[in-house]
């Protein structure tokens, strides 16, 4: 009997897995009504994938293209991918990021996660809240930074990201088909380092 019940729990919970895309919080499968012993039984019986603390996918599921950033949107869904993480999403950087860069808003907490590694910056004022673009990752939307936003973020952080990067990022850019030197010198305004990206864009045009 004890077995025919937990089998009946775990085909309720695979249904209302399926219903929300194969993906769920632990808050959000105890709002369907799946209870957390259900959750860790069927974790254990390799039902589901703990992608993150208290986030939950099934196993049966096609394999994710990106996990990572569909973890931290789902983590932390206020924050903005940003710097070296937001270039490697564009394109325009030979870094491969061993965290996951996010800006959040000036005075939020500081978001923790076990997995992945994130380093948080927070941004204030039309530097947090401009150029956020958003995207769909496995069928999860989440937060990037304009290609334009993300070099003049670079530049302002370039003790950071370093100056190496910085520069690579705009070259690539400038050879694009992405360009667009009016939203460039919008985003230097706003993070106020125009005067320090102008000699190296006169350098570029020239």
């Amino acid at each position: 009997m004890a077995t025919t019940t937990k089998t009946k729990s775990f085909e309720k919970a695979i249904r209302v897995f399926r219903d929300h895309g194969g993906l769920l919080s632990s808050t959000e499968a105890m709002r369907e009504g799946i209870h957390p012993r259900d959750l860790y039984a069927m974790r254990d019986a390799k039902v589901l994938d703990q992608l993150s603390r208290g986030l939950y996918r099934l196993s049966d599921m096609p394999s994710m293209e990106n996990p990572t950033f569909v973890t931290v949107a789902r983590r932390v869904p206020e924050g903005v991918l940003c710097l070296i993480s937001a270039l490697a999403y564009h394109e325009m950087t030979t870094q491969i990021p061993h965290e996951v860069y996010l800006a959040v808003k000036m005075g939020a907490r500081t978001p923790k996660l076990d997995y992945p590694p994130i380093r948080v910056f927070h941004f204030s004022g039309k530097a947090f809240t401009e150029g956020v673009e958003t995207r769909k990752v496995d069928g999860v939307s989440f937060k990037v930074y304009s290609r334009e936003k993300t070099l003049a973020d670079c530049f302002k952080y370039r003790n950071v990201v370093g100056m190496d990067t910085a520069l690579e990022a705009l070259r690539n850019y400038w050879k694009s088909k992405w360009k667009k030197t009016d939203e460039l010198t919008k985003f230097a305004k706003i993070c106020r380092v125009d005067n320090v990206m102008g000699p190296y864009l006169e350098a570029i045009q020239g």
